[in-house]
């Protein structure tokens, strides 16, 4: 594992509820880091449908409709958005808001517009309406969202994961003053093309138009959903039933026409890190690569594309040290 920024003061370590107990706080402590991979071994089963305790739901008014979103953590703590991917929700993220929330943050997370709970939100409500899922809705939808935090917490640490990752990288390098720092977890780090460097099927998103992709995409999805555990398969299965596949498919076509936004990125002095997983969709070399070109603290994982899911202590420590230094 390539390992963020050095070592956060004092030792102790938030966790989940459903992790085993960390390590006696103190001189004799762990690293926290270590701590956040025991418990990140430990992991058992996790009922993706149900929210952690003291979890509040709400809406955000968007240009794109309205977006589900959930928050935890105290209101006048730091504020972090931690926003999912194509297929994905704000779901993805229920084993890291109970540790930031733990760490004293004001954490939360929303559907983007076409995807699980936000499905009502689509290009249709825009003005003037438009056909497709384009690059400016979600980043207006982005914009919205950290508009709508309290002024009083100042800028966001946010976290853009996937496709979001772009959302989120465009959005800073425009307005910087509005982050706090930026977690980019497996986004795609080439510009252009971006799906040709897919490791499996790179070579089919060349002869197949992006949008067209987009209800085969989710077919498979729903195919391979039985290859997961139970819980997150049942839940997986729901998501895509309100999921617009022409969400999916308008995303895969932008995700082929990716921005180059690195240098003007860089230029913003913002706190960057570039997180993945040994096995993600992009080669990790080619995440170190993109982490160089940024001037961002890399963090590759011995997991896949969803280290939120599967190693949720090691990306919020990595993220919190990022976030403190």
């Amino acid at each position: 594992m390539t390992r963020p920024l050095g070592s956060t003061p004092g030792c102790r370590a938030t966790r989940s509820p459903r992790a085993v107990p960390p390590e006696p706080t103190g001189a004799a402590c762990a690293d926290p880091l270590e701590t956040a991979i025991r418990l990140d071994a430990a992991l058992g089963e996790i009922d993706w449908g149900a929210l952690p305790a003291g979890t509040e739901r709400d809406r955000v008014a968007a240009p794109s409709g309205e977006l589900a979103r959930i928050s935890m953590g105290p209101e006048e703590g730091e504020r972090v958005v931690l926003v999912p991917g194509v297929t994905g929700s704000k779901e993805d993220f229920i084993l890291m808001m109970p540790l930031f929330a733990a760490a004293g943050y004001r954490v939360e997370s929303y559907d983007m517009a076409g995807q699980y709970e936000s499905t009502a939100a689509g290009p249709e409500n825009l003005d003037p309406p438009r056909d497709r899922y384009g690059l400016e809705l979600f980043t207006d939808d982005l914009l919205a969202v950290l508009d709508a935090g309290p002024a009083r917490t100042g800028p966001a640490h946010v976290l853009g994961y996937s496709f979001a990752g772009t959302v989120a990288a465009v959005v800073a390098a425009r307005r910087p003053e509005l982050f706090a720092s930026l977690t980019l977890l497996s986004a795609p780090p080439v510009a252009g093309q971006s799906l040709r460097r897919f490791k499996k099927v790179g070579w089919l998103s060349r002869a197949v138009p992006g949008r067209a992709l987009g209800t085969p995409f989710v077919a498979a999805l729903r195919y391979n959903v039985h290859r997961a555990p139970a819980h997150r398969a049942v839940f997986v299965r729901a998501r895509l039933e309100l999921t617009r596949a022409s969400s999916v498919g308008d995303i895969l076509a932008l995700m082929k026409r990716t921005p180059d936004y690195a240098d003007a990125l860089r230029a913003t002095g913002l706190p960057l890190l570039v997180a993945a997983g040994t096995g993600d969709v992009w080669p990790a070399q080619t995440h170190l690569a993109f982490a160089e070109r940024l001037g961002a603290q890399p963090l590759i994982l011995p997991t896949g594309h969803s280290p939120c899911e599967t190693a949720p202590h090691q990306l919020t420590e990595a993220m919190l040290r990022l976030m403190r230094g």
